[in-house]
C-alpha cells in the first residue's frame, strides 16, 4: 500500500481506511492509498508551517541547486515513473514519458532561474533610494487534478519552491501514486541539500475533506489549483474568508482557426495531436476547429484519415496511441455531449463508438470522434468537452472565425494557421485566450507565462510571472544620512 509523505516519512491515516486505485485500461487495482482526515492534513500543514523558517531562509541559490538535483533524481528513475502514471491514469507510455519529462524541465526551470533572481531598485529623492524585497508567501497548498497529474504539480512546486515556500499536496483521488513518488524523491534533494525535513508533503483522500481544509485553514496562504471551472469557482470562494493567494488554472474550449492559405498537412496533424493526445483530456487542447469554406472539405478528408490510423488500447502496449478516458464517468458524459450534438443536427464524420471485444470490454475506451455541421448551441461548443470529440465549423472568413471562437465562455488557448502574418496578428490581438500559437501545436513552455481569461482562470503559471503570484513584495525606502542631518559638518 502506498502512504502519505509527511516530515520527510511515509505514514498511514489516522482512519485506517485505504481507496482503490485502478488502471483505467483494465480496471485493475494498481494499488491502495490512505483516505485521509481532517487531523491528518492539519498536521501535515503544521508541519509545513514548522518547516517555514529554515527553508525560506536558504539562500535562494541553494534552493535552486536543490530543484535540479530533484529533476536529476526524478530523471534517474524516469521508466519506472512512467509505467506507473500509465497504469493509474491511462495515458500511453510514450505520452507518460513525455509528463516526466516536462517535470523534470520544470524542474531545472526554476532551479536555473535561482542564480538570476534580482530585486528591482530605484533612486528616489532627497538621497533616498528605494527597492522592493520578494518575501515567500508561507505555506501553499497545491491541488492536482488526474488529467497530467505530474507536470501539473510541478508547474505549482517550481516556483513555490524556489520562492521559499513550504507545500503541501494534495493529489487527484485516482491519481496520487506517482505523486506521492515524486514528492519523495524532491524530499530527498531537499534533506540532502541541508533543508528541513517537512518542506513538501502529500497527503490522499477526499477532495471534500483534504482539499477543503486547504481551503479553510487559516496558516495555509496559497492554493494553487487547476481542474473544473465549477470547482475552481468554489476554490476562490472558500479562499476569500482569509484572503488566501489563489492561482486558478480552469476549463477551456480552445480554437483552432485554419486559414485557406494555411499548411493544411501540418495544421492537420496538429488538430489531431491537439485533440487526441491523453484521450483528449487535457484543458489545454484543440476542442472547436474552424475551417474556411475553401479548405474545408479537403481539411475534414485529412482529418478522418488521421483519425482511423489513432491505434486504440492499453496505454502499456508499445504501439499504442490513444488509451482509455480515466473513468467511465468522464465516458459517458462525452457521449452525451456528442448525442446532444447528433440530436441538433450534426453529422458524425467518425467514431462515436465504443471498440468493443477482449480487452476493449474492460476499459473506458471510446473512438476518436469527429463532428460537423454543429449547431451552435450544441453543449459540445458550449461546454468544455474532456474526451476525444471534435466539433468542426465552417467559417466565411478571419472575421467571422474570430467571432465564433470569442463565443465561449473560456479562454484558455487558442491557434490559428495561416501564411499571412497580418491575419497571425489579428488573430494573435482578437482572440480572447490567454495563449495564441500561430502555425504550432498548443505546447507550453515554461519561459513563457501561462493562464486563463474569462471562465479559464486567474494569474499566471511558468515563465518569471509565476514567481509573482508565490511572493509578497514589500518595499522599502532608505535615506542616506546626509552631514547636515547628522549635526555634523567642519
Amino acid at each position: 500500500m502506498a502512504k502519505f509523505f509527511v516530515a520527510g516519512e511515509s505514514r498511514d491515516s489516522e482512519s485506517r481506511e485505504t481507496t482503490e486505485i485502478r488502471n483505467p485500461a483494465t480496471a485493475e487495482v494498481v494499488d491502495t492509498v490512505p483516505k485521509g482526515t481532517v487531523n491528518d492534513i492539519r498536521r501535515a500543514i503544521e508541519i509545513a508551517s514548522g518547516a517555514l523558517k529554515k527553508w525560506s531562509e536558504m539562500a535562494p541559490a541553494k534552493r535552486g541547486a536543490i530543484l535540479l538535483e530533484a529533476g536529476r533524481l526524478v530523471h534517474q528513475q524516469e521508466k519506472e515513473l512512467a509505467s506507473l502514471l500509465t497504469r493509474e491514469q491511462g495515458k500511453p507510455i510514450r505520452e507518460s514519458i513525455l509528463e516526466i519529462r516536462r517535470f523534470v524541465h520544470t524542474l531545472d526551470h526554476y532551479g536555473g532561474m535561482a542564480k538570476s533572481l534580482r530585486t528591482a531598485a530605484v533612486v528616489l529623492d532627497n538621497g533616498r533610494h528605494g527597492f522592493v524585497l520578494r518575501k515567500p508567501l508561507g505555506v501553499c497548498g497545491a491541488i492536482v487534478p488526474w488529467n497530467f497529474p505530474v507536470s501539473l504539480m510541478g508547474n505549482k512546486l517550481g516556483p513555490a519552491l524556489l520562492a521559499g515556500n513550504t507545500v503541501v499536496v494534495k493529489p487527484a483521488g485516482t491519481t496520487p501514486l506517482t505523486d506521492i513518488r515524486c514528492v519523495e524523491l524532491i524530499d530527498k534533494a531537499i534533506q540532502e541539500g541541508g533543508g528541513p525535513k517537512g518542506v513538501i508533503n502529500v497527503v490522499t483522500g477526499p477532495g471534500s475533506v483534504v482539499g477543503e481544509e486547504l481551503l479553510v485553514n487559516p496558516t495555509v496562504r496559497k492554493i494553487g489549483f487547476t481542474g473544473a471551472t465549477d470547482t475552481g469557482r468554489r476554490v476562490m470562494q472558500s479562499a476569500a474568508k482569509d484572503f488566501k493567494h489563489v492561482t486558478l488554472e480552469l476549463g477551456g474550449s480552445d480554437p483552432m482557426i485554419v486559414c485557406d492559405d494555411a499548411d493544411l498537412d501540418r495544421a492537420v496533424s496538429a488538430a489531431s495531436v491537439g485533440r487526441f493526445f491523453n484521450c483528449g483530456q487535457a484543458c489545454l487542447a484543440v476542442k472547436r476547429l474552424y475551417l474556411f469554406d475553401k479548405i474545408a472539405d479537403l481539411f475534414m478528408e485529412k482529418l478522418v484519415e488521421k483519425a482511423k490510423k489513432l491505434r486504440i488500447g492499453d496505454g502499456l502496449k508499445p504501439d499504442t496511441l490513444m488509451g482509455p478516458l480515466h473513468s467511465a464517468e468522464q465516458r459517458k458524459e462525452v457521449e452525451e455531449q456528442v448525442e446532444d450534438a447528433v440530436k441538433r443536427g450534426a453529422k458524425v464524420l467518425y467514431g462515436a463508438q465504443r471498440p468493443k471485444g477482449g480487452d476493449y470490454n474492460k476499459g473506458f475506451y471510446l473512438q476518436p470522434t469527429l463532428l460537423t455541421d454543429v449547431d451552435p448551441a450544441a453543449r459540445i461548443l458550449q461546454e468544455e468537452c474532456f474526451g476525444p470529440a471534435l466539433p468542426i465549423v465552417r467559417v466565411k472568413d478571419l472575421d467571422h472565425a474570430i467571432e465564433q471562437a470569442n463565443s465561449s465562455i473560456f479562454g484558455l488557448g487558442s491557434s490559428v494557421w495561416t501564411r499571412d502574418i497580418n491575419k497571425a496578428m489579428i488573430a494573435a490581438e482578437r482572440i480572447e485566450s490567454g495563449y495564441t500559437w500561430v502555425n504550432s501545436a498548443q505546447i507550453i513552455y515554461d519561459e513563457l507565462p501561462f493562464g486563463g481569461v474569462k471562465q479559464s482562470g486567474i494569474g499566471k503559471e511558468h515563465g518569471n510571472e509565476a514567481m509573482d503570484y508565490y511572493t509578497e513584495t514589500k518595499s522599502v525606502v532608505i535615506a542616506i544620512e546626509t552631514r547636515s542631518e547628522a549635526g555634523g559638518g567642519e
